[in-house]
């Protein structure tokens, strides 16, 4: 038993590094994650993933709409067994939604009801982390009532601690790039006002100090962004836009090779 849980483990990690890999957004790697999921039990599962966003929980990816229709309900209800497995950080499982003339007490009784109507017979919601903290959950339903068995939620317990740790990753890949992106436009300013701040130099017969405090006074004056107004004094000289810098990446690998 132990041997087969390993192999669940292994074989889920090496889905999700594969998805990881071949995605280019957190997007579709949650998409990737939703389909994966959906076919953790013989006979398939609708799988919602949800994440909080301005500390609203959200779907932001899902195998069908019938899963984003059930978690938008407990959304709406503002209770049901996605939002305690993402408040509470534990699994959360429903046996049976269809509990009419069974005698056994819902839990949740009117999200139960509307996950019937929707064909769905039983839940197991499982917390997502990052850093150490609660950010979402997996959401799983299944058209048979007692779906996840002990096997079954094993199973779905393992990929949800694999997906969480590949969730983390994607996100810290994610903020990484975005950074880039703002080293990468920060570079280009830097350039064309070092070029604008050379030609008032020339100009004024001046040092970078003063030339750079007529460049700010400038775009004070005119309420125009620094770098248009260099953007612009760089134009007027050269006759065409200023030649963006080479890729940050390859400025860094120069920088290291000095």
């Amino acid at each position: 038993m132990v041997n087969d849980r390993d192999d669940d483990a292994n074989g889920h990690l090496k889905e999700l590094q594969d998805a990881l890999l071949s995605t280019e957004s957190v997007e579709q790697f949650l998409y990737e994650m939703s389909r994966l999921a959906a076919g953790l039990v013989r006979g398939g599962l609708s799988c919602g993933m949800t994440l909080r966003a301005g500390g609203r929980p959200m779907t932001v990816a899902c195998s069908d709409p019938v899963a984003a229709q059930v978690d938008e309900v407990q959304y709406k209800l503002d209770d049901g067994p996605c939002l305690h497995a993402m408040r509470g950080g534990h699994a959360v499982r429903i046996e049976d939604t269809y509990t009419k003339d069974t005698g056994v007490k819902a839990r949740w009784p009117e999200f139960e009801a509307r996950a019937a109507s929707h064909g769905i017979r039983s839940c197991l919601a499982l917390p997502l982390t990052a850093d150490g903290r609660s950010i979402g959950a997996i959401n799983l339903y299944a058209r048979t009532a007692s779906a996840f068995g002990t096997a079954e939620a094993r199973r779905a317990e393992n990929f949800a601690e694999n997906a969480s740790g590949a969730l983390t990753l994607a996100l810290r890949l994610s903020s990484h790039v975005l950074l880039i992106e703002q080293l990468r436009s920060s570079l280009s300013s830097r350039t064309v006002i070092d070029q604008a701040l050379g030609i008032i130099m020339a100009r004024e017969h001046c040092g970078p100090s003063r030339a750079f405090g007529i460049l700010r006074s400038a775009s004070q004056n005119s309420n125009v962004k620094l770098r248009e107004i260099a953007t612009a004094i760089v134009t007027s000289v050269t006759g065409e836009p200023p030649q963006p810098p080479p890729p940050f990446e390859d400025a860094l690998t120069a920088s290291q090779t000095c």
